[in-house]
């Protein structure tokens, strides 16, 4: 089994730094754009079948990517982005923040100590529902010897790298995924194995990180 873990193209509160959560926010020009240039890049992988988060930025992205081909897109809401609840919207960078927590940074700095909205959803919360997802995939009988697209998330890629990550003490590994970064996982028997991490198909001057753990 091979799997092509994407996340989406760039929205509009990407570029504003808000936060989205499960917000149905769309792809703007730019992140179609992107999209589309991932897609070129990925062309000759034989997709056998796509998964996404059924959030219209993800599924989105997967259309563009899986193109003409004629393969089933499915969606599962264990891969949508973690819920900010209330804190959805606001502005979460130094010029723009707008939560009403003093502590937001643990989201990048500490994650799974991160403490969210009374109404929002927790990395460990994220984390057991990716888990779940993942682990009933990679053990499908009938998925063995396929290729296959996941589309979704910055956070709820990470979190789904967590039972692919060697050291799982880093959560972000450096940094929120770029929009369209693409992660490729082999798994055998069961067993999963990073090949490419990150992997984007566009220039260098495109590669902007609007959420970093970095900042």
């Amino acid at each position: 089994m091979l799997l092509y873990i994407i996340r989406h193209g760039e929205t509009q509160w990407n570029v504003e730094g808000k936060l989205q959560g499960q917000s149905d926010t769309q792809l703007n020009e730019n992140g179609i754009r992107l999209a589309k240039v991932t897609a070129e890049g990925m062309k000759e992988i034989p997709f056998d079948l796509g998964i996404t988060s059924p959030l219209s930025r993800a599924k989105r992205t997967a259309q563009i990517v899986l193109g003409d081909r004629k393969v089933p897109l499915y969606e599962d809401a264990r891969i949508q982005e973690l819920s900010f609840g209330s804190w959805e919207g606001l502005g979460c960078r130094k010029e723009n923040y707008q939560i009403p927590s003093e502590h937001f940074d643990d989201f990048y700095h500490d994650p799974l100590h991160f403490q969210p909205a009374e109404d929002g959803e927790t990395i460990q919360q994220l984390c057991e529902r990716t888990r779940e997802f993942y682990m009933e995939l990679i053990h499908k009988e009938e998925y063995q010897d396929k290729t296959i697209l996941i589309a979704s998330h910055g956070c709820a890629t990470r979190a789904l790298l967590r039972n692919v990550y060697e050291d799982t003490s880093d959560f972000w590994h450096g940094s929120v995924p770029l929009n369209c970064a693409v992660n490729v996982v082999e798994v055998r028997d069961g067993k999963s194995r990073l090949l490419e991490e990150d992997k984007v198909y566009y220039g260098k001057e495109d590669c902007v990180n609007f959420y970093t753990a970095d900042r």
